[in-house]
């Protein structure tokens, strides 16, 4: 078995680029070797600042030969055809075969030697490579991300004959641009291959790349009593940009330590691709860790003193925002928004800022927020967009606006909700804290899911590219986090009063019209004084007003707008039926608890906890076979005709296992629902638990389908009556098992 060692060595390679190409090149020489019937033991793939790598190991030194029996014309085919399957199969006419009246070639393969595929494969791999962006250079027209210098392939120690754009392989490589011995250096293997270039001051793997990076930094900052602030994003770029790493420690002038820390490592981070550090008492000293590509005989203190400098002068320009930007209170940057276009469909960024501050207002109550705090928060959360700091550093977004709204006196809860109405941002952000804070993020998120649900941009498939899926995260998240009590229909139905007046602005559609629009408005915005001289628009203000906002969606659209808003319900529903699974929960319990239509996700979230302890226990276990009886019974009577409705009827001579049952039931119920009304969902399933036995004993021995009409009527009065009890904890009919 051989190896095949593949390097294609280019100018410096965006970091960004390096791991997707990396995992491009792996996925592609895995193909073509398939495809070449080339089987192999391990294939590894490397990306550097100037190399991509990938090495196979146990690859045949050629094809196998193969033996293949080729289907041909039938017997009494037109002689052209039979002619025509020979030549194809250079097989003749005294070979062939007959079977079934069909002629059959017995068509012997010789396997072609791997070092001709590969020197095939590779040119092929190198043309086709998916770059996001790639150049040609000179004459040529080959496109890679940058201009292509050398291509080292080596086959069981033998360089495969080939060459792309006038660039031929060899078994030659270079090492560190500035560190390494003049010119290159001789491999034949990977084994060599890598000891070179450790030799030449290149470290290939980007995890050991890191690993360096991040132990080296580490003790720097040891060393002197401080703490590396991590950052996994910053590490993973770093490595993309240095083949040999040296971590330096570096000092910055103690005064920008005035400036907000998020300010400090922003300018940090984005400019210079620098580290910053902690101190012992937890705040950002005044250091920094640079990542050199390499060494010095000064130990790097040159480097680290030239970094300082240039930070000083970036942390210059950010002190400038900083004090410039607090001239301006925020309220006054407003009318900035309204040239900030949000989407063309929605709006700008003042329609935006409307409909959060509105949406936020109801929420308030519903999470114990005060709604004129609430309100002012979602006013002013997008005003530091307008803001120089955030021009320079979008990613500040929010944090920048709570800072201002500190410095401008505003309430503590506002400025807080400010600055974290973005989160959460992903999986592992935190969440927002405090009620305002609560009210303004989930008013932003809904309109966000609201909104582009409206205009026809909802996830499919892979395609996400408004990140409504983490959208919909960030409000389950806080809905969990609520417990219970944040019923969403209502709310979701809010939103689209206000996205409706912006989409009915900018969009044209025959359906919509500016009566539609003002009907809009009004519901949600209320600008009476605007239209008060019309009289139908009067009328109609007054008709809205008496409707809830479902109600008055449905009727400004004129349409029943009830299956819009269950798409956007069903959305959030789906999301967090992943989350559960992937924190372990069945899928079928999911689906028999969301069955019921809960629009309250922490309480839902919370029944089908409650209904997967129940599951575990032996009492849970076989009510639900009992359960699923019933159903199953009632399902069949129910093809026949329709089912006896109202309560069964409780007699002497009914069987004791009936009377048993119908008893249990009468005695279940009522604390079923009073469990249920104080949200008790574990106590619930309790009082159903008390159904288990007489349920048993009543299939045991009594006959539901008895000949007697009355009894059969009223054996599935009952157990239509244990199916809908079981039915206000969860629909049983949907669970596994």
């Amino acid at each position: 078995m051989a190896q095949l060692l593949l390097e294609l060595l280019s100018e410096d390679i965006p970091a960004r680029m390096q791991s997707a190409a990396a995992r491009d090149l792996g996925r592609l020489l895995g193909d073509h070797l398939a495809r070449a019937d080339l089987s192999f033991e391990t294939l590894r793939a490397f990306a550097g600042p100037r190399r991509l790598t990938a090495v196979v190991d146990g690859l045949p030194l050629a094809q196998d030969d193969r033996v293949e029996e080729r289907k041909g014309p039938r017997l009494g085919a037109p002689e052209g055809a039979t002619e025509g399957f020979l030549r194809s199969t250079g097989a003749t006419r005294e070979s062939l075969l007959v079977r079934d009246g069909v002629h059959f070639a017995i068509v012997a393969r010789r396997g072609r030697p791997a070092e001709a595929l590969i020197a095939e494969m590779v040119p092929s791999i190198v043309r086709a490579f998916p770059w996001p962006k790639s150049m040609t250079w000179g004459t040529g027209s080959l496109r890679w991300v940058r201009p292509l210098r050398r291509i080292l392939c080596v086959f069981d120690r033998r360089v495969p004959p080939f060459e792309i754009e006038g660039v031929a392989a060899g078994d030659e490589s270079e090492g560190h641009r500035f560190m390494g011995e003049a010119g290159p250096f001789r491999v034949r293997d990977f084994h060599e291959y890598r000891a070179a270039l450790a030799g030449h001051f290149v470290v290939l793997d980007a995890e050991e790349r890191k690993r360096r990076i991040l132990e080296g930094a580490r003790a720097l900052c040891a060393a002197r009593g401080l703490a590396l602030v991590e950052d996994d994003g910053l590490l993973d770029e770093v490595a993309g940009m240095v083949e040999w790493p040296t971590p330096l420690l570096g000092d910055m002038d103690p005064a920008f330590l005035d400036l907000p820390p998020e300010v400090i490592r922003a300018s940090m981070r984005t400019h210079q691709r620098y580290f910053a550090v902690r101190g012992p008492d937890g705040s950002l000293a005044p250091n920094f860790v640079v990542v050199a590509n390499i060494e010095t005989a000064d130990g790097g203190a040159l480097i680290a003193a030239g970094n300082a400098r240039v930070l000083a002068a970036r942390l210059g320009d950010a002190r400038f925002f900083w004090n410039e930007d607090r001239w301006i209170p925020l309220e006054d940057r407003l009318a900035t928004l309204e040239g900030v276009t949000f989407h063309a469909k929605l709006g700008a960024m003042d329609e935006r800022v409307r409909r959060i501050e509105a949406l936020a207002r109801e929420i308030a109550p519903r999470v114990g927020a005060p709604p004129e705090l609430a309100a002012q928060a979602a006013r002013l959360a997008k005003a530091d967009l307008a803001t120089a700091m955030v021009r320079e550093f979008p990613q500040l977004q929010g944090v920048m606006g709570g800072y201002y709204a500190r410095a401008e006196g505003l309430d503590g809860a506002v400025a807080d909700a400010i600055a974290d109405h973005y989160k959460p941002q992903g999986p592992s952000d935190g969440l927002p804290e405090g009620p305002v804070s609560i009210a303004v993020a989930l008013a932003d998120k809904l309109d966000t899911l609201v909104g582009f649900f409206e205009i026809g941009e909802r996830p499919t498939g892979s395609r996400d590219p408004f990140a409504l899926r983490r959208t919909a995260l960030g409000v389950i998240r806080m809905a969990l986090a609520q417990g219970a009590g944040l019923n969403l229909r209502p709310l979701i139905a809010y939103a689209g009063l206000g996205v409706a007046a912006s989409v009915i602005r900018h969009v044209s559609d025959s359906r919509l019209n500016a009566l539609s629009y003002r009907q809009a408005v009004a519901a949600f915005a209320d600008p009476a004084a605007e239209f008060a001289a019309a009289d139908q628009l009067e009328a109609t203000f007054r008709a809205l007003g008496e409707k809830g906002p479902v109600e008055a969606l449905a009727f400004w659209r004129g349409v029943d707008d009830a299956a819009w808003i269950e798409d956007v319900l069903a959305f959030l529903v789906d999301r967090l039926k992943v989350l559960l699974k992937d924190q372990g929960v069945r899928h079928d319990l999911c689906d028999a608890v969301f069955a019921l239509g809960d629009d309250d996700l922490g309480r839902a979230a919370a029944r089908v906890r409650a209904l997967e302890a129940f599951l575990a226990t032996s009492d849970g276990a076989n009510l639900l076979a009992g359960g699923k009886r019933a159903i199953n019974i009632l399902s069949a009577e129910a093809r026949k005709g329709p089912l006896p409705s109202g309560e069964p009827i409780r007699g002497s001579d009914l069987p004791g296992q009936e009377i048993a049952l119908i008893d249990a039931l009468a005695t279940a119920r009522p604390r079923m629902e009073a469990a249920l009304a104080a949200e008790d969902f574990a106590g619930a399933l309790s009082a159903l638990a008390g159904l288990r036995a007489p349920v048993d004993a009543f299939f045991d021995q009594v006959l539901v389908n008895s000949p007697i009409p009355e009894e059969r009527d009223n054996r599935l009065r009952l157990l239509s009556q244990v199916r809908d009890a079981m039915r206000r904890v969860a629909d049983f009919s949907l669970i596994s098992g």
